[in-house]
């Protein structure tokens, strides 16, 4: 897990913290970070020492800025050409970022996202897949896509399932013409939480360290029927409650619940 091009990786008490690492370009990520990041998000789920993730941009000028363009959009001739849009035809499509998300990588232990800076364009695949977004103050959100020509489907796509559909809507029109702030992000339910930067990490690594406490099973299966609940109709996830229940329950842990609570003993809380 250390030997990451453009991915910073530490492991403690159960939490993998994930860093972003190309600063000097926003972290936009590249051909090299996309194959790590499909790398380590399968990686992470034979790891059972793992049980929650945070994920942040270097430095505290952006989270990450989506694509580097300079690379995989640049004039490079023949095949470098190919890494993105059509291939033979327009019927076939190669999208850069498909498979750098930890959902679509079939990762299903919580990932806590610590935006920093700028998120923008193909960021929202990132923080599309994330369970719990926290910023920085001074963070901001906007998709510059149609600024540039360009039409802006995955990545609204990916954040209408977290946003109002005006909201996302605005954004993606809009372009570089406005960008969304961390404080409105959070009105509207994007963010859970801002902070001042310097206390960032201490936030998200507070959410990962209290849900790594708990028994993974629980979580995971927790996590599932969440996700099942908003991609599926009311009374398709309610069908699949039963099969969650019971995936995700384990005698043992069970066992261990019920006794902590028959103790009297209570986790200690912080009211936010």
């Amino acid at each position: 897990m250390n030997d990451f091009e453009t991915l910073g990786y530490e492991e403690s008490g159960g939490v993998a913290r994930v860093t972003l690492s190309r600063p000097e370009v926003h972290n936009a990520f590249n051909t090299a970070m996309q194959s790590e990041l499909h790398t380590l998000w399968r990686a992470l789920r034979d790891d059972d020492s793992v049980r929650c993730v945070v994920l942040r941009g270097a430095g505290d000028k952006a989270f990450c800025t989506g694509i580097d363009r300079t690379e995989i959009l640049g004039n490079a001739p023949g095949p470098e050409e190919r890494r993105v849009g059509s291939r033979s035809t327009r019927f076939m499509f190669d999208d850069p970022a498909s498979s750098i998300g930890p959902k679509t990588c079939d990762l299903w232990k919580p990932v806590v996202a610590a935006v920093n800076g700028m998120a923008c364009g193909g960021a929202f695949y990132l923080l599309g897949e994330v369970d719990v977004i926290i910023a920085a103050e001074h963070a901001t959100f906007f998709d510059p896509h149609v600024s540039y020509g360009m039409t802006a489907a995955f990545e609204p796509i990916h954040m209408l399932q977290k946003m109002p559909f005006g909201e996302i809507l605005r954004l993606s029109l809009l372009g570089s013409s406005e960008r969304m702030s961390a404080a409105r992000a959070h009105q509207i339910g994007l963010v859970s939480e801002v902070v001042p930067i310097e206390r960032l990490d201490e936030a998200a690594s507070f959410v990962a360290e209290r849900i790594a406490e708990a028994p993974p099973i629980a979580v995971q299966g927790t996590l599932r029927a969440l996700w099942a609940g908003r991609e599926l109709s009311r009374s398709q996830a309610l069908s699949l409650g039963y099969a969650f229940v019971g995936l995700g329950s384990d005698p043992d842990t069970l066992a261990e619940g019920q006794e902590r609570f028959a103790s009297g003993k209570r986790s200690e809380w912080r009211l936010r």
